[in-house]
């Protein structure tokens, strides 16, 4: 497999990236029944890519053999419609393995997590990523955030790299993306993904497409699809009046109940796939689950968010 098939189906999306919970059973392990409903689901609806077991699908909290059987369940449901990109992280050898995992069960790519605790000099960071890249055959999307900062000389060797096609931020400095991107458009032929990470990153999404990067994940398409969906649309056709409309009434509102607690960024939003009607379980620890009030004021929120779906525009002035 070479990278260029993945990039070109990322590069001209049709859709939202998809960023599956991991469903897990009463006892704690993992459900593969529900895990592929909720990714047939999210496909049938309009899913541009599946990424599996990645950050909002709980990657720190399953174990090698949970998440090669995850990633080749994602690949089946998928049944070539969509790329599957699947997590990869920790050490350097442990994240070789996972990405190693990743092929054998069939994914199109992977999304290179942080290093596991240590923060790295770019040095190091840039021998950790190309020792991925050059572990499989896949093509490798390197996610910055937390401990993974890169400057942008970083970041143009990492697009020379064999099999490095791109670029995820989850740390939300516009300013160091605007060099970045720059950097790499000065000094590396082709075309480079770059991908919004941040969490809701609907949120950022204006900001993030005025430097060109018009690539995001959408952790609401997990429970609430038609409004990633309507959101995504109306951003690619230029319909503000549609985006604002849900950005202030939804996503704002969604982001400020994410906000009152640590790890709701995956807590919330597994809340919500219950909420809509799929039991995927709950969040394993060190995450825990959102208190009673906050899951019915996601409720509200939700309900809500549908509701201005079904506005026209001349009502929601």
């Amino acid at each position: 497999m070479t990278s260029a098939p993945l990039a070109a189906r990322l590069s001209v999306p049709s859709g939202p990236l998809f960023f599956p919970v991991t469903a897990y059973g009463p006892d704690g392990s993992v459900d593969l029944d529900a895990y592929r409903a909720h990714v047939r689901r999210g496909v049938e609806a309009g899913a541009a890519a599946v990424f599996a077991c990645c950050g909002t699908g709980e990657f720190h909290a399953l174990t090698p053999e949970e998440f090669e059987a995850c990633v080749r369940a994602a690949v089946e449901e998928a049944a070539g419609r969509v790329p599957v990109v699947a997590g990869a992280g920790y050490g350097t050898a442990l994240a070789v393995r996972y990405a190693r995992l990743a092929e054998a069960a069939g994914a199109d790519g992977l999304l290179a997590m942080p290093p596991y605790l240590v923060v790295a000099g770019q040095e190091g960071l840039l021998r950790h990523y190309k020792e991925i890249a050059a572990a499989t055959a896949l093509p490798v999307i390197v996610y910055q955030r937390d401990n993974a900062v890169f400057t942008p000389d970083t970041v143009v060797e990492l697009a020379r790299t064999d099999g490095v096609i791109g670029l995820k931020d989850g740390l939300g400095d516009l300013d160091l993306m605007q060099r970045i991107v720059s950097a790499v458009r000065a000094e590396v032929p082709g075309d480079f993904l770059y991908f919004n990470g941040l969490p809701t990153a609907e949120q950022t999404q204006l900001a993030y497409r005025a430097i060109g990067v018009t690539l995001y994940s959408s952790a609401v398409f997990c429970f609430a699809p038609e409004i990633a969906l309507a959101f995504y649309r109306a951003l690619e056709a230029g319909d503000d009046m549609t985006v604002n409309r849900l950005l202030d009434g939804f996503y704002c509102p969604f982001v400020e109940l994410r906000a009152q607690g640590r790890g709701y960024a995956v807590a919330l939003v597994k809340a919500g796939v219950r909420l809509r009607g799929l039991d995927v379980g709950e969040v394993r620890p060190p995450l825990h689950e959102p208190s009673e009030d906050h899951v019915k004021q996601l409720a509200e929120v939700i309900e809500r968010g549908y509701a201005l779906l079904e506005k026209e525009p001349e009502e929601a002035k």
